[in-house]
């Protein structure tokens, strides 16, 4: 059977687009194996390997000792803990987000927002301001919350509110409320409705705003460190310690396999909740469905949510900016001025535009990898080697990232990757982490590209090339500069793995907080409130510029 000169073009599109793909994944793969997979297998090998020779059993002499056993202990049941705190508090403001219309609402949003793009040392610092000794409780009251579980589960609510804000909240929005409406015309309780009806719709999204909440606080750092002290350790401040301070590698191979296996579980699981929410979502004009509250439930329902977000998500960060202006004449703010030879070999407030151009550079490296894995995972007919990919480009959100850090120092230290002298590494980090969110912010918009654009391009003979700058480029350009805030403001708070490869000379944000926050001394404690404040002013303004420009209306991050 002949096939018309349209058929054999579109044919000719068909397999030009699929060399395209895998041409776009190359860059990303090779990316992805070079700074994160070899790192990671470099320091497995370091610590499973004597002699030549695998020493698998010394996994089942870890993970037996009572001590890593009360640590995988405490990791699991705080990060449910956690994850049930965060939609016990947040369920109820997605629900106002989404259902009601009132005056301040998009700034509402911004704020409630701030937290998540903040760095997780910003938030220990803001909470011990708060709880710890010397904080706002201890001086009203004498009570004092730090080196206890109730301060660790509360900055973790404080981190992922906005997750459940903006997951559960923006599918919420795009329901028909008529439909709950009619269960109830035809004698259903408000009670039964909302069961029968909005809650099956928004299981999959709830289910999915829980399982990433439970991965950011599985692997939680900075907070814990910061506010568990010796008390209390997750399996990421374990290897941090079996690593930094016990020089123990074994170990820490061990924590970090046990990590990998627990998150890969945990992304598996993400996935599909995901293909489900993407099923089922019919997209719909949230404007259409937020109106006035109307009696005094449903006003005294948006109250409460509005002293939750003060009390919960705005005070900590306002005692975090009093205490940075205790000191008279802003003196903590001209302090960092001033090298002291000691925390620092430079003056601190040299860490702001040492990270400044960091996040610069690393955020270019993270839209071009980030950017080209969307462009190649934007097909819905992708088979499972590419949905593979798509899971494989997440792992660097819940693998140590002290692990991936220590890794670099030992992986990248001989030609022709020698790159421990070199001022890059410390992007190149950044950037494993801020990919991520750039392909969790460009898919979606990709894939409602219609594909008979493209398709039509192709058969009028456009290269891939071409149908990517004149077809995809326009409708995703606003997309890109969103992917770029959030990649930026990623980086600017990237901890875990910096702390082990930011020079002493250059030192970022995040490390020069958690150095001076190490070191006892007034003036040392004000100045890393001053950091912080700095710190959550830039990542405040950066998230203000990405409301401004949001257009994803389905609450995606």
């Amino acid at each position: 059977m002949d096939l018309t000169r349209t058929e054999v073009a579109a044919r000719k599109g068909t397999a030009r687009g699929s060399a395209a793909r895998l041409g776009l994944m190359a860059l990303p793969a090779a990316f992805f194996a070079v700074f994160f997979a070899w790192p990671v297998a470099a320091i497995v090998a370091r610590g499973l390997k004597a002699d030549g020779a695998w020493q698998l059993g010394r996994i089942a002499d870890v993970v037996t000792q009572p001590d890593i056993r009360h640590v995988l202990w405490f990791t699991t049941w705080q990060a449910l803990a956690s994850t049930a705190l965060t939609l016990l508090l947040a369920l109820p403001a997605a629900h106002v987000f989404a259902r009601f219309d009132f005056p301040g609402r998009q700034l509402l949003r911004a704020v409630v927002t701030v937290p998540f793009v903040l760095p997780t040392v910003v938030v220990g610092t803001a909470f011990l301001a708060l709880v710890g000794r010397g904080g706002l409780l201890d001086d009203l009251w004498g009570v004092r919350l730090d080196t206890t579980v109730w301060a660790i589960l509360l900055a973790h609510v404080f981190f992922n509110y906005a997750v459940v804000v903006r997951t559960v909240g923006g599918l919420w929005a795009q329901l028909d409320p008529r439909q709950e409406q009619a269960a109830r015309m035809l004698g259903a309780s408000p009670p039964a409705a909302w069961r029968k009806v909005t809650l099956p719709a928004l299981a999959p999204a709830v289910a999915a705003a829980a399982l990433m909440v439970f991965l950011f606080t599985f692997t939680s750092f900075g907070v814990v460190q910061i506010l568990g002290g010796p008390t209390f350790s997750t399996l990421e401040v374990e290897i941090y310690r079996q690593t930094s301070e016990v020089f123990d590698l074994s170990t820490a191979a061990v924590l970090t396999l046990v990590q990998f296996a627990a998150v890969g579980a945990i992304l598996a699981v993400h996935a599909w909740t995901v293909r489900r929410r993407e099923s089922a979502l019919r997209l719909a004009d949230p404007k259409t469905t937020a109106r006035r509250p109307r009696g005094a439930g449903q006003w005294a329902l948006l109250a409460g949510v509005l002293l939750t977000v003060a009390l919960l998500l705005v005070l900590p960060l306002a005692v975090l900016v009093q205490r940075s202006l205790d000191a008279p004449g802003l003196g903590y703010y001209r302090a960092l001025t001033d090298a002291d030879g000691g925390t620092f070999l430079v003056a601190p407030l040299h860490a702001v535009w040492t990270s400044l151009e960091y996040a610069v550079a690393a955020t270019a490296i993270a839209l071009v990898i980030g950017g080209l894995a969307a462009a190649a995972l934007a097909r819905r007919d992708a088979g499972r080697l590419v949905r593979g990919f798509d899971a494989l480009l997440m792992l660097p959100l819940g693998v140590s990232a002290v692990t991936v850090g220590f890794g670099f120092l030992i992986a990248l230290d001989r030609p022709p990757l020698d790159l421990r002298q070199s001022w890059i590494l410390v992007p190149l980090a950044q950037a494993l982490v801020g990919a991520p969110f750039v392909v969790r912010t460009m898919l979606p918009v990709l894939r409602a590209v219609d594909g008979r654009l493209r398709e039509a391009a192709a058969v009028l003979g456009a290269s891939p090339w071409r149908v990517w700058r004149e077809v995809d480029l326009p409708l995703v350009r606003r997309a890109l500069l969103i992917a770029a805030g959030f990649a930026f403001a990623v980086s600017l708070g990237e901890f875990g793995a910096t702390v082990f490869i930011a020079r002493p000379d250059n030192p970022t944000l995040p490390v020069a907080v958690a150095r001076l926050l190490s070191r006892p001394g007034e003036l040392n404690y004000g100045q890393a409130m001053a950091l912080s404040t700095i710190l959550m002013v830039v990542c405040a303004a950066a998230l203000l510029v990405l409301e401004r420009l949001r257009t994803d209306r389905t609450g995606e991050f």
